[in-house]
């Protein structure tokens, strides 16, 4: 089951997509990592789904990777006496906070310390920005706004506040009991949703406590003020689009992922490109051209993962899409400027940490320098991997773990192929293994050579401190 690409994809479960047959179709036709939607799951169908990919890691003897997705704060406005009101541009509109059924003039925004927050120049936007208005006055009860965008709005639409900061966490009481039931039932990262601060990463690893690793989605404009301290405190990021696109304007969406990618490879935290990467394809067996260049600027970036929602979760060509996405990420990355791009991207090492990040840049050079048939990292937390995928380099990582949960957590990472197996006992077993494991997984045949990263002594987590570079022989198998 070893993937032909370095790029990882994430396929979103849903009604198209939760059953045995199903999973198991989508793992086959490429899919790395699946997605559970907390906004759609309920924790039995969470359960379920968590017990099904499981039951197809055990069957294909490979470690696979599970990601819930928080919902975290969804703002929305009351209803209307008559469900729907048409605001014209210029008109004044008010936001309160009386839970009667709102008319032209008025309706209620259930969220106190949003009226507290919202100021004279605050952008509002209604149903993914399709009516935007501006504040005019507030007294902190309520707020006048002016519609710069006239259009209809109904019961119970969404509420997005770009300019504003919201002064509540991004982890609700339901996102609460969605990350324990999600943790009891052994899923291996969370994405926590409107990430503003920081502290919002914190205080979810603060629950987790080490029993997932947390993947920041930015989304709003807040977080991309303050995106360096949400990259370190953060153990993976993802490029949400969608609300992105909403809260800012569409045409910096582009550059913002470019620069979260960057940033995130400086950092070495795995990034993954989300939101309508297929989209056609909830309904058509094929993409259009430019949803295929999307899927392949990505994969040219260096993202660790491309994901799809709907297109798995609810479309009628679920294994097709994950297929397609499979097809375009292998072709990319053999085309003849994949390398020299990626090269181009690379960042100077960081000074955290730095024996380790220098072991790992030390053997993405011998492996290109000596044309080594691949870099086999043995490693109990991950990190070792971590640090070598952020290398990006040319021969493939070959992670070797005792932890299956670090497997698991290693499907999302570039290049990396993780095998659990026990911990070496000594040098002379730790090669010997690494060897036999490389052979065995189709990375290097007898007489080639592969260098092995390691932490002595062995079992120690962050104790990365090693290199060596071994020739398999005919038993290495």
């Amino acid at each position: 089951m070893r993937r032909l690409r370095r790029c990882k994809i994430i396929a979103t479960l849903g009604p198209a997509s939760s059953n045995p047959a199903m999973i198991s179709a989508l793992f086959h036709a490429g899919a790395d990592l699946f997605r559970i939607n907390m906004s759609h799951a309920t924790h039995d169908q969470m359960h379920r789904q968590v017990q099904m990919i499981r039951a197809l890691q055990e069957e294909c003897g490979r470690p696979i990777g599970i990601l819930i997705d928080l919902q975290g704060p969804k703002l929305r406005i009351g209803t209307f006496k008559n469900r729907v009101v048409k605001l014209g541009k210029g008109t004044r509109f008010a936001f309160d906070s009386n839970p009667e059924p709102g008319d032209q003039n008025r309706v209620w925004l259930p969220h106190s310390e949003i009226l507290r927050a919202l100021k004279p120049g605050d952008t509002i936007l209604i149903d993914d920005g399709r009516v935007r208005l501006h504040v005019a006055e507030t007294d902190g009860k309520r707020a006048v706004a002016i519609v710069d965008v006239e259009g209809e709005i109904s019961n119970r639409k969404g509420v997005s506040l770009p300019d504003t900061e919201i002064p509540v966490s991004s982890i609700t009481e339901k996102d609460r009991a969605d990350l324990t039931a999600g943790l009891d039932a052994g899923i291996d990262w969370v994405a926590v949703s409107f990430v503003q601060r920081p502290d919002d990463v914190a205080e979810v690893k603060k629950l987790i406590a080490g029993r997932a690793l947390v993947m920041s989605k930015v989304e709003k404009p807040q977080a991309i003020s303050r995106l360096d301290e949400i990259v370190q405190i953060s153990d993976a990021l993802m490029v949400a689009r969608g609300d992105l696109g909403v809260e800012m304007p569409l045409e910096k969406v582009p550059g913002l992922q470019k620069r979260i990618n960057r940033m995130a490879r400086r950092f070495g935290k795995p990034v993954v490109v989300a939101t309508q990467m297929l989209e056609s394809m909830i309904n058509s067996p094929i993409p259009t051209r430019a949803e295929v260049s999307d899927v392949a600027t990505a994969v040219f970036e260096g993202a660790d993962a491309v994901m799809l929602s709907a297109e798995s979760a609810a479309g009628s060509f679920p294994v097709e899409a994950v297929a397609t996405m499979n097809k375009i990420a292998e072709e990319v990355e053999r085309d003849g400027y994949y390398r020299s791009i990626i090269n181009a991207q690379r960042a100077p090492p960081e000074a955290t940490n730095a024996d380790a990040i220098a072991i790992a840049v030390a053997a993405r050079y011998f492996a290109e320098t000596l044309d080594l048939k691949a870099i086999v990292a043995w490693t109990s937390s991950g990190a070792t991997a971590f640090r070598i995928a952020r290398e990006r380099p040319e021969a493939p990582v070959l992670a070797l773990t005792p932890n299956r949960e670090t497997a698991c957590r290693l499907s999302l990472v570039w290049g990396v192929h993780a095998v659990v197996t026990k911990d070496a006992f000594d040098i002379d077993d730790m090669s010997k293994r690494a060897c036999k494991f490389a052979g065995r997984e189709g990375f290097a045949k007898a007489q080639e050579r592969v260098i092995i990263v390691a932490g002595v002594p062995f079992g120690t987590p962050g104790a990365t401190n090693m290199v060596r570079i071994a020739i398999l022989d005919a038993n290495s198998k």
